[in-house]
């Protein structure tokens, strides 16, 4: 824990006292989104401290030139970058003629924000004295609207304290943004319009090289005391802003208000030529509800939400607070209702790994998303890999792979690898295995087995392809080999059969050629149209079984181990508990040639396999690895905590699996990793809910049923959560005396409950 200043509370992040230092962490906290858009909480009036400004548009990128010492065959020829989007939120505040600026105050007293997670809502409040010794008292509250996903919705209220004050409003929308992360500080936005219709201003501009065209619009009413005024605007436009500016006086203790509706329409879900009117329209509409009665339906969307995603936590105020802030930004980043559209690791709150796609989607959101959503949702996630599959190809093409072998991404936004670090890029070709992996899990989960015939086979048969091209006989070892790898364990870099790598290159030969038999043998029409697609020959699948059953895992006989690569053990083996404190995080302390030389893991990685497949290993075995691997691993990475949490509740040992929930569900809340003010965690949220419904939980899938074996930690009182199986909901509530099962399907469902077969009675 790095910081404690999030005041604990079940259903809110709340901050009380304003803290110049801590304002970029509470920028990334308190950050909102829509599914279609988000925002960093900055304030929306002027702030001339450390601050990093960020609006963000789903599926608009650039691709940023790489920059790299020196240029190796095959590399990316740009990193993805999310762009920080024109600034629709500002509205700057002049008392008397002096601007509002908290970091120039006389005073700031009574400052508090809070962020409504039950509701979907930010509010900030504070009394100040500004320099010209003119008290007022603000509050200003704003959503992202579930309801109109392109409509972003503000109320400010100002109230003077000591005097009368003529109160001055400039709402903007400023095109003139940059990107705080940028290879060359290339100008990633073309502004081509800046204009106002009524009370109506925009900025129209476009992403240079991507020709993504962005609206960017606001409109704005005055009220005094909740009655709306007319005040004639004072309207200012430049190259690259929009502003009006609106007077009105306020007696002492009265309340001047703005209310600003503004957000994003873009080319990618209007005609170019039409962006004006479409953003003219929505925030028309939006402005004809009238705040209150957006605010009313973001609230009723947000209950609806809950109502499916909510996991309960009895007697123990963080750890609730924890997971509910996890649901939230995971919920904020992706709605499910387009394809398109996928999850960033920094979701909306920041600009750190180009906000693109990673294996983490497959690997730990899936599971999030097809417990908690309606199946499409989750089968969307997976399209979005199966469209770009084209473009995997072209990637493995690169790489001198051929006949169709696949190699997905690292990192990307279009289907294109776009990571510009060879370790990731080249090395860390493991994430081709989450893809089958997801597939996997969906189908087994879903039953929905007609997403292999319609798409997955396609893209395990590439995969396939690859695996079999990148592994090599080996003739001193006799197996096939898999060299010059970077495993999960991003600290080692460049190693030889890394185990959990080799896992799973043997397990996704197996699995494609397994359902290839069953497509061949249940689904004759499908089988003929993909093999003639793929031009699949049957020599192939020979082939690739032979390399699945002679693959090669390195062994210790002496520690009963799979070794996470060859040259393990040549290690100087200290464990992390013999680290010094002040050596952490040491990624952030240490030469990365010193890291690649350490026993320090970043997170699970041999025993990522094992979370993976657990069912293919014995509690021994698990225990044996857990032991060996976990207390050399540093947690650097914010996958880590969830996968160790899991497996130590599998192996009853709740102390350990609390500690690990609890860094896991606050490790932005609590700043683990000293970073929190780059943006949150999104993508390991989904391994926090992991950690509570299939590490505390218990619940698995065996042969097509639900599976509990609940867990409680001492600290709780109960738990519980729900999960969306084949259409019907199930509700599993944990106690320190028991579990409780209710369903509210029309039919039975029996489920294994310890080990026993329990029939839960349709709506009961």
């Amino acid at each position: 824990m790095n910081q404690d200043y999030i005041v604990p509370n079940e259903w809110s992040l709340i901050e009380e006292g304003f803290q110049a230092e801590k304002v970029k962490s509470s920028e990334s906290l308190f950050s909102m989104g829509n599914g279609a858009m988000g925002q960093r909480a900055n304030f929306e009036e002027q702030y001339s401290g450390a601050t990093f400004q960020g609006s963000y548009i789903a599926g608009v990128y650039y691709p940023d030139k790489t920059k790299v010492g020196w240029w190796k065959n095959g590399y990316p020829e740009y990193f993805a970058k999310v762009l920080n989007a024109p600034n629709w939120i500002g509205i700057n505040i002049e008392i008397e003629g002096e601007p509002l600026d908290l970091y120039t105050c006389k005073s700031v007293k009574d400052f508090r924000r809070e962020l409504n997670m039950k509701e979907g809502w930010h509010k900030r409040s504070f009394n100040a004295i500004l320099p010209n010794d003119i008290e007022i008292e603000v509050t200003a509250t704003r959503f992202l609207s579930l309801y109109l996903d392109e409509v972003g919705a503000i109320k400010y209220n100002v109230t003077p304290i000591n005097k009368n004050a003529e109160i001055t409003f400039i709402p903007y929308v400023d095109g003139g943004i940059t990107n705080e992360d940028t290879n060359w500080d290339d100008a990633f936005w073309d502004v081509y319009d800046a204009d106002t219709e009524g009370n109506f201003g925009y900025v129209v501009s476009k992403t240079n090289k991507t020709e993504f065209h962005v609206c960017t619009g606001m409109v704005s009413e005055i009220f005094l005391d909740e009655k709306q005024q007319q005040p004639t605007p004072e309207i200012n436009k430049e190259l690259l802003k929009t502003s009006f500016g609106y007077k009105v006086t306020a007696q002492k203790g009265q309340t001047a208000s703005i209310e600003k509706m503004g957000g994003y329409v873009t080319s990618l879900n209007h005609q170019k030529v039409n962006l004006i009117e479409a953003s003219m329209k929505v925030l028309q509409k939006a402005s004809g509800l009238g705040f209150e009665a957006l605010l009313q339906k973001q609230k009723e969307a947000w209950t609806a939400i809950w109502q499916m995603a909510d996991i309960t936590i009895e007697g123990d105020v963080k750890a609730q607070q924890g997971i509910r802030f996890n649901i939230f930004h995971l919920n904020q980043t992706y709605s499910g209702k387009d394809a398109r559209l996928n999850i960033g690791p920094k979701g909306f709150t920041g600009e750190k790994y180009g906000g693109s796609t990673y294996w983490d989607t497959e690997a730990y959101c899936i599971p999030f998303y097809m417990a908690t959503k309606d199946d499409k949702v989750a089968r969307n996630l997976l399209a979005y890999r199966y469209n770009q599959l084209e473009k995997a190809m072209e990637n493995a093409e690169k790489l001198g792979f051929k006949n169709g072998a696949a190699l997905y991404p690292m990192v990307t936004m279009n289907g294109e690898e776009c990571h510009n670090e060879w370790e990731i890029t080249f090395e860390e070709i493991h994430r081709n295995g989450a893809m089958v992996y997801a597939i996997h899990n969906y189908t087994r989960y879903t039953g929905d087995y007609g997403y292999i015939l319609e798409m997955g086979l396609e893209v395990m048969i590439a995969i396939a392809r690859f695996w079999y091209q990148r592994a090599n006989f080996s003739s001193a070892k006799n197996k096939y080999v898999i060299l010059g790898v970077t495993g999960p364990n991003e600290y080692e870099n460049n190693v030889n059969n890394n185990w959990y790598t080799n896992y799973i290159a043997k397990w996704c030969l197996e699995y494609a050629a397994e359902n290839i038999e069953k497509v061949k043998t249940d689904f004759e029409k499908d089988y003929n149209r993909i093999i003639d697609k793929t031009q699949l020959a049957a020599k192939e699948v020979a082939q690739w079984l032979d390399v699945a059953t002679n693959m090669y895992f390195p062994y210790s006989e002496d520690h009963q181990v799979f070794l996470q690569q060859d040259g393990f053990l040549d290690k100087e083996l200290i464990t992390v508990e013999n680290l010094p404190k002040d050596q952490r995080p040491i990624n952030q302390k240490w030469s990365w040639d010193r890291i690649l030389r350490s026993p320090y893991i970043k997170q699970a990685d041999t025993l990522q396999g094992f979370y993976f497949f657990e069912d293919r290993f014995s509690k021994e075995e698990l225990k044996r690895h857990f032991d060996f691997y976990e207390p050399f691993t540093v947690h650097e990475s914010s996958l880590s905590p969830c996968v160790h949490s899991i497996q130590a509740a599998v192996l009853d040992r709740m102390e350990q699996a609390y500690t690990f929930y609890l860094r896991t569900s606050r490790l932005d809340l609590d700043d683990y990793n000293k970073e929190v003010h780059e943006g949150l965690h999104i993508t390991s949220m989904a391994g926090t809910w992991m950690s509570i419904v299939e590490g505390f939980g218990g619940m698995r899938l065996r042969e097509g049923k639900l599976t509990f074996q609940p867990r409680i930690p001492k600290q709780w009182k109960g738990f519980s959560f729900k999960v969306n199986f084949r259409g019907q909901i199930v509700k599993i509530n944990v106690t320190q005396n028991g579990t409780a099962f209710t369903t509210d399907g029309k039919n039975d469902l029996t489920i294994l409950l310890n080990g026993k077969e329990t029939l839960i009675k349709a709506n009961q």
